[in-house]
């Protein structure tokens, strides 16, 4: 049996709405009233129609299959493993551990992990060849596949120096690439350019120029590329962000091996992260999550409700799985792949975003390329200049955070909960460019809160 319900029903053309919104308007002007323009420049209309939105569904994401990740830092390898297991048998699919020493006993780290695991990330603070190796040894010998997640442009970003100069860390980077075979290497940390408060045209674009930067100084790579990437709070935007890094890198690569894949690792932002009425970081991260699961991120790592200011505790690391817990399986947000199919409004953010980011990355390599634009300050100039843009917006209270400069509760008190330093730190040093500085755009009303805490 046909149902023809929907046949007996005549058809409505965009300009029939826009006329029928422009009545109900009674004399107010269409474009003022409805239309806004993001930051990125993008136009977003009060309706999108299947006569000026085209479906294209080129993006294919398999929200299925999002696995969830939970950080661990490496201070105490036995108390590690410990929690990694704990950990696995409570929900997480995958592990990151965070190791900033090279004398850590990576051997015993991994030969640690009893419980099933789907993959390991291993972020290190250092580029040791040494210590990669040993790490590719036992990989060799896992069932879970293991990412080794090393950036030398990010450690030139963030520090504002190479891990010891670009020709040596280039080199021992390919040696790595092409010695070690059991583990995925090849990484681009795009969290920073977000966390300090690049638009998301120039979040793509540098992602894609950083990753272009490897294609072209690692010769003939084929095989992972991991991409880390921060979610903010612009809920389909950043559905449209993930979509669009999908589309731009397969472009990219296709230029040089179709054989590279991408693997997306994604996090919550930390910029719209508040220390005052710290639950409401719940919300946020929750629906940035949500975002990440239904863009295609791979895996997704939350990140804890109190981790500006609390050092990593049982229970904090307890609720932020639980939210991807709940995502998964009680939202079933893992049950459908290609959730933004037939949207015209995400189709229509993600060819935006995706055009816009790729002619910026046209004119990034037309003048030399990243590490080129970051030696001459150019990358850190303009990320300065969206971040005043979005800061002005929050100081205005036109960007809401909500408990900090919008209804918030004089009786909350901080000043003798920190556990952490929530603010950007002063390092004096000397550095061979000037750093890309990660900054919450709530940290100034912050101090002053904190400031009258103090001297009350």
């Amino acid at each position: 049996m046909t149902n023809n319900l929907f046949n007996e029903f005549e058809k409505i053309t965009s300009k029939q709405w826009k006329n029928q919104i422009q009545y109900e308007l009674k004399g107010a002007d269409y474009n003022e009233t409805l239309i806004w323009e993001s930051l990125e420049g993008i136009k977003v209309k009060p309706f999108y129609h299947n006569d000026e939105d085209v479906v294209t569904n080129a993006v294919e994401t398999k929200a299925s299959n999002f696995k969830i990740v939970q950080e661990i830092f490496v201070h105490d390898v036995e108390k590690s493993i410990y929690r990694a297991n704990d950990v696995l048998n409570r929900g997480a699919d995958n592990i990151r551990f965070i190791i900033e020493n090279q004398e850590t006993d990576v051997v015993s780290l991994l030969n640690g992990i009893k419980s099933n695991v789907n993959s390991i990330y291993i972020q290190l603070s250092f580029l040791s060849e040494t210590f990669v190796e040993k790490i590719n040894t036992e990989a060799g010998k896992l069932a879970a596949e293991i990412f080794v997640l090393v950036d030398p442009i990010h450690q030139l970003g963030k520090d504002g120096n190479w891990f010891t100069n670009l020709n040596t860390d280039f080199e021992a980077y390919n040696k790595i690439v092409n010695a070690y075979k059991n583990i995925n290497f090849v990484t681009v940390n795009a969290q920073l350019y977000q966390n300090a408060g690049a638009n998301m045209v120039q979040q793509l674009a540098y992602t894609l120029a950083h990753t272009n930067e490897y294609l072209n100084r690692v010769p003939n790579f084929e095989g992972t590329i991991t991409v880390s990437v921060a979610v903010g709070t612009n809920y389909f935007f950043e559905i449209a962000k993930l979509r669009a890094l999908r589309l731009l890198f397969e472009a990219l690569v296709n230029e040089y091996n179709p054989n590279i894949t991408l693997h997306i690792l994604a996090t919550p932002t930390k910029r719209n992260k508040t220390i005052y009425d710290y639950n409401v970081n719940m919300l946020r991260t929750t629906t940035e999550c949500m975002s990440a699961i239904l863009g295609g991120a791979d895996a997704v790592e939350n990140l804890n409700y109190d981790a500006l200011f609390h050092k990593s505790n049982e229970f904090g690391s307890r609720i932020s799985r639980n939210q991807l817990l709940v995502l998964k399986s009680e939202s079933y947000l893992d049950k459908v792949n290609n959730p933004a199919d037939g949207t015209y409004y995400i189709e229509n953010l993600t060819q935006q975003l995706a055009e816009k980011a790729l002619t910026l990355f046209k004119d990034i390599e037309a003048n030399g390329g990243l590490i080129t634009q970051l030696i001459e300050g150019t990358i850190q100039r303009k990320i300065a200049e969206s971040a005043t843009k979005e800061q002005a917006l929050f100081d205005e209270g036109k960007e809401v955070l909500l408990g900090t400069n919008k209804y918030p509760n004089a009786q909350d008190k901080m000043a003798n909960d920190l556990e952490l330093f929530p603010f950007v730190k002063n390092n004096p040093r000397k550095t061979l460019i000037s750093p890309i500085i990660e900054r919450r755009l709530a940290e100034n009303l912050e101090q002053q809160r904190l400031e009258v805490e103090k001297n009350s």
